[in-house]
């Protein structure tokens, strides 16, 4: 029986995880990256901790992504643990981290983890073809490659979302897709700094200053972890995962409400009990030594309470339950971890399948959805590519 041809078009994580799974007994596979090398993202993010996953539950980890329901099957079918159980077969072993982040053991560089990939590629018969650029399709559907039609019996486009154009995602195949008729949306970062206008004496003297062990809730959402004061506003992980939530308000407002408990180990009542019995007069000596927050955090509530409520210790206490700020803007596309936008969800099927296109699949970061980070982005990506090869591998 002739093996059926499937040409992959972008070099990204759920490109590698798609051509691992797939049968190579059925398929001739090709991997068609435009650049002179691929996984140039997933090197780049390695950069600063290479975070592969995230050890939560299942269900808590399918809680993460926006919208509900959306990726609930393929992460499902190729959970976390199976990601780390698959990354044990290819002699890359894992440890969960002190944030219950999931990386490559201590001195494995994120450039071994592509090679180990690239070797399982290889052993599958995958072929690699370089400097392949994506223009289009021509009038009989078939899709181009440095304007030239490729014959393929599937086509599964991994063409990445729009951040980081350094590494080449850069997005820009989205009008090619509009101009076919496919319904598309316009990309916005995701996971990034967020605009605040803040106090002049503040940010000058707090200007890169952590603000550690926070929750920051937007809507009905709460995030844990830390944010760093810049001169632009906020960034860090307590902050990226209110993206969705932070994005449809400005949407709506063009402004958003966030706040911030600088104490969330405590109840306000726990708060305040300890202020009120405090052996300290002086007030910021109750916060700095009874309370333990920290300069930046008495500085902000000094810079935006009125005296009177910075006096008053019931009144305190509930802004540092919730302190309010108001976010006016979004740092750009370039600077951001990820984007949202892309594929619009009606255009696919619950297979990936492209409702215009027959055996024409869509994947990864190129879809319209979104999650914080910590592992997320990557484990939703891979479990895309894995999905695709267990439905294209039992199809007829």
């Amino acid at each position: 029986m002739d093996k059926k041809k499937i040409s992959i078009i972008g070099g990204g994580p759920s490109a590698f995880l798609l051509a691992c799974f797939l049968d190579p007994e059925k398929f001739s596979v090709t991997i068609y990256e435009k650049n002179k090398t691929f996984g140039r993202k997933f090197l780049v993010a390695g950069k600063g901790g290479f975070n592969l996953t995230h050890s939560e539950t299942t269900q808590e980890l399918i809680n993460r992504y926006t919208p509900t329901g959306f990726l609930d099957k393929a992460l499902q079918n190729f959970t976390n643990t199976d990601f780390r159980n698959w990354l044990d077969t290819i002699a890359i072993p894992t440890y969960i981290g002190s944030s219950k982040r999931v990386y490559p053991k201590q001195g494995i560089k994120p450039i071994e983890v592509l090679n180990a990939i690239a070797k399982t590629l290889k052993e599958k018969g995958v072929t690699i073809k370089y400097e392949h650029t994506f223009s289009g399709w021509n009038n009989t559907d078939e899709p181009l490659l440095n304007k030239v039609a490729i014959k393929t019996d599937y086509t599964i486009f991994c063409l990445g979302g729009a951040s980081w154009k350094i590494t080449g995602s850069d997005g820009k195949w989205l009008d090619s897709f509009s101009e076919k008729g496919i319904k598309t949306k316009i990309f916005q970062g995701s996971n990034c700094g967020y605009k605040i206008n803040w106090n002049k004496d503040f940010i000058k003297k707090h200007e890169g200053t952590p603000l550690k062990n926070i929750t920051i809730s937007c809507d009905t959402r709460l995030q844990k972890g830390e944010a760093v004061i810049t001169t632009f506003g906020l960034e860090g992980n307590a902050i990226y995962g209110l993206s969705p939530q932070i994005r449809a308000q400005l949407a709506a407002n063009l402004k958003a409400a966030i706040y911030i408990d600088f104490k969330p180990s405590l109840s306000i009542e726990n708060l305040h009990a300890k202020m009120q019995v405090s052996s300290y007069k002086n007030t910021s000596q109750i916060l700095k030594k009874e309370i333990k927050l920290s300069a930046a955090q008495i500085d902000l509530l000094k810079a935006y309470v009125s005296k009177e409520e910075y006096l008053n210790k019931e009144i305190l206490a509930k802004k540092i339950k919730s302190f309010p700020l108001e976010i006016l803007n979004t740092a750009s596309i370039d600077e951001s971890i990820s984007t949202v936008g892309g594929i619009d969800l009606s255009a696919i099927s619950q297979n990936f399948e492209l409702e215009k296109l027959a055996n024409q699949f869509c994947i990864g970061e190129m879809l319209d959805w979104d999650a914080p980070t910590g592992g997320y982005l990557l484990q939703g990506c891979v479990s895309t590519g894995v999905w695709l090869a267990k439905y294209l591998n039992t199809a007829d």
